[in-house]
């Protein structure tokens, strides 16, 4: 008896688009670190700001740092796909960033506000959104007094602002609990998610 012939070659996996967001001191720069530091197929974009950088943080790694008179003048050329102005200063990304990381056949890794994440998914429905967030209020704010950075009035921004960034969760696709300790469990969960999505029958495509 002869046998159809069968094409098993059914998978065909296509670049992600991975938006991290969340809550700011959920831990998101951690989760990415380690997500990096597996030496995953993954092209982070690295987010422009305005702000000037913090103690340990590395320009063209953490953030591309430009002044606020910069960030301005990208916005009047257009070279930014989404930005917004967070607690006084700007934050971004480039289009030249994403069109490189998009360019290297690897999953594109954007870390952005909740602002920005409702942006790229308006741009591209496809893009997988990740909301990170910590296992508790009281660890959340615990977080901000070990950084000792923050003022009354900074805090109570932090405070209305969660309000507002906590009010987007039903647009994301997968919230994530980043527990004080368990760093590698969140990581290990984001990778699986990962694993599953490139396991589509119908795959998410970037298209911006």
């Amino acid at each position: 008896m002869t046998l159809p012939n069968l094409d098993f070659n059914v998978l065909h996996p296509e670049p992600l688009m991975v938006v991290i967001s969340g809550l700011s001191g959920a831990g998101k720069d951690s989760v990415i670190e380690e997500l990096i530091q597996r030496g995953l197929p993954l092209h982070f974009v690295v987010t422009t700001t305005s702000r000037a950088p913090r103690a340990n943080e590395v320009h063209g790694k953490d953030y591309l740092f430009v002044s606020k008179v910069e960030f301005e003048r990208m916005i009047e050329a257009k070279e930014l796909i989404e930005y917004a102005l967070v607690y006084n200063d700007y934050k971004g990304v480039s289009r030249a960033q994403v069109d490189i990381a998009a360019a290297s056949g690897k999953d594109v890794l954007l870390r952005v506000d909740v602002q920005g994440a409702a942006r790229l998914r308006s741009l591209n429905p496809d893009a997988l959104l990740i909301f990170i967030i910590p296992e508790n209020e009281e660890a959340w704010l615990h977080r901000f007094t070990q950084r000792g950075v923050d003022t009354p009035e900074s805090q109570r921004i932090r405070l209305d602002t969660a309000r507002n960034e906590l009010s987007y969760l039903p647009m994301f696709d997968y919230v994530i609990v980043n527990r004080d300790g368990h760093l590698k469990e969140a990581a290990d969960t984001i990778q699986s998610i990962l694993t599953a999505e490139h396991s589509r029958v119908q795959p998410r495509r970037i298209c911006l």
